[in-house]
């Protein structure tokens, strides 16, 4: 009779280690990983490179000066009327466009049939470019051409130089700015109402609260998250003004409407001083970083209490 061995009690039987596998998430992740890595990470670290060169297009050989881009940007008055003017429309633009779209968001609360076409009405001016908004208001405020002059002309009133005025160019361009993005702030505003439960507000104006009291105490409270969001996008949106300022005025006139990123784009593909543009980019990048950061601290802060 054949006898089977058995492992002795001493010796436990060898356990046989399996191959890691590689989780498939990061297989489809891959791909934007690649694209974030190649388009953005990699230009953000040679454009951090290139502002401590005296980096000119055209020269074969890139001198290293340090921080004398930033030295020089720091003494330099046309960088700080541009970011003067670029703060100047944002909190302006970011303040308005939220106001507005929450005044409207209020009103068009209730799904009837003329709300959803105002909706729609009101939506429509963010669904265009910023050039193609720029050019149209542009020819709508023509001295010579434009249909605003020639109605008030009509009602005789003078109409005054909106974009060729160095007091009226910017306000000009801000109520642009508030045209075009205040749809898109009341959507995001009204999905956030239609979000609070009905209940709150039943309760509320059993308590006695008016309709002052309930916007302030229900509504208010509960939009905090769709506010913060808002805000942000129209903060960031705003630093990064370009499109609007250069189809409309180019900048001008004499530098009034000219923003950051109007400027880097004149050192840097105009007069192909590359170094310094990119110190102008990495400066705007940090202020950037820094308000948002703030607005989330602000936000967490408030949430604690």
């Amino acid at each position: 009779m054949s006898s089977t061995p058995f492992p002795s009690a001493g010796k436990p039987a060898p356990v046989r280690r399996r191959r890691p596998r590689i989780n498939s998430a990061y297989l489809f992740i891959l791909p934007s990983v690649l694209l974030i890595g190649v388009f953005i990470a990699e230009p953000i670290v040679q454009s951090g490179w290139m502002s401590l060169h005296d980096w000119t297009v055209g020269e074969a050989r890139h001198k290293f000066v340090g921080r004398d881009n930033y030295t020089a940007l720091y003494h330099d008055s046309r960088f700080w009327n541009a970011l003067r003017v670029t703060v100047i429309y944002t909190a302006a633009v970011s303040v308005g466009q939220v106001l507005i779209a929450l005044a409207i968001a209020s009103r068009l609360r209730r799904t009837t049939w003329y709300s959803a076409l105002l909706r729609t009405a009101y939506f429509f001016p963010f669904i265009a470019s910023l050039v193609v908004s720029g050019i149209v208001w542009k020819f709508l405020l023509d001295p010579q051409v434009g249909l605003v002059d020639a109605w008030l002309s009509g009602v005789g009133v003078t109409p005054p130089e909106w974009l060729q005025s160095t007091s009226l160019a910017l306000p000009t361009v801000i109520v642009v700015g508030i045209w075009k993005n205040v749809g898109f702030t009341m959507i995001v505003l009204l999905a956030g109402m239609q979000q609070i439960p009905p209940d709150l507000y039943e309760a509320a104006a059993l308590d006695g609260a008016g309709a002052w009291q309930r916007f302030r105490h229900v509504t208010l409270p509960a939009l905090r998250p769709a506010l913060l969001f808002t805000t942000l996008i129209a903060t960031v949106t705003g630093l990064q003004l370009f499109d609007l300022v250069f189809s409309m005025t180019s900048g001008g006139p004499i530098f009034h409407t000219e923003s950051v990123v109007m400027y880097l784009y004149q050192k840097g593909f105009v007069e192909f001083q590359m170094g310094y543009a990119s110190a102008v980019a990495w400066i705007l990048f940090v202020i950037i970083l820094a308000i948002s950061a703030l607005q989330l601290r602000l936000s967490r802060f408030r949430d604690a209490d």
